[in-house]
């Protein structure tokens, strides 16, 4: 195995589950200052990733290792954080906010990794590459580690764009499902989400967030490019 791919995988694993460490984080904390503090107990209002490891070893541990080493090597993988159902019933909008508190954590890291990327180029460590890929947003301009902190920070700034704007979509089981309730009054808010548990809609509405994320990623992508890099012309 090309030793370039392990360490990019290694890359990859380190940034998805920080990441995904801070999203679930995020989500038990927020409940915690809500009133509801099941997350809090089950240990996830922590950025150690053990707790999260334990809940989901599947979704942390296997499956991101074996969507990177299979074709298209995309790393990809899941978590959760435990929450009170009658909590979110007596509560409609403390949990909407719960659940938007989760890419609220990848958008700031995502801003981070900007900062970061334009923080490097300011003092002639980082430069705008010729052409980006979502593992190549920024390139170093001087030899040894910059090389490893410029890949980390690609990755880190496209993969909670990615993260962040996914969860977002208003389909079950994805956290702008109950974030959209904001949008509506309580009563009609805690009504959509019954029907929507009693649908079933799980599977198919992951389904349909993926085929419809990938049709419009690319713009959203684009868009992030353009806002890194104001005047750039990538296409």
């Amino acid at each position: 195995m090309d030793p370039q791919f392990v360490v990019l995988g290694i890359i990859w694993y380190i940034v998805f589950l920080f990441s995904t460490t801070c999203h679930e984080g995020a989500h038990a904390l927020v409940a915690k200052f809500g009133g509801d503090p099941t997350a809090f107990h089950g240990g996830q209002v922590s950025l150690n990733p053990l707790p999260h490891i334990l809940r989901e070893p599947w979704g942390l541990v296997l499956i991101p290792v074996l969507t990177y080493v299979l074709p298209p090597h995309w790393m990809l993988g899941w978590a959760s954080a435990p929450y009170d159902p009658d909590w979110q019933e007596r509560y409609p909008r403390r949990a909407a906010w719960m659940a938007l508190a989760g890419p609220g954590a990848n958008f700031t890291l995502m801003i981070l990794a900007g900062l970061g990327i334009r923080a490097g180029m300011f003092y002639g460590i980082f430069r705008m590459p010729e052409s980006a890929s979502f593992t190549h947003i920024t390139e170093a301009a001087v030899p040894g580690i910059a090389g490893f902190a410029a890949t980390f920070l690609s990755i880190l700034f496209v993969l909670n764009l990615l993260l962040g704007t996914f969860n977002l979509l208003p389909v079950p089981p994805l956290d702008g499902l109950t974030g959209v309730t904001l949008l509506m009054s309580e009563s009609a808010g805690l009504r959509f989400l019954r029907w929507t548990r009693e649908m079933g809609l799980g599977m198919v509405g992951l389904l349909l967030a993926w085929v419809l994320f990938g049709k419009i990623f690319d713009f959203i992508f684009q868009f992030s490019l353009f806002a890194l890099y104001p005047g750039s012309h990538w296409g």
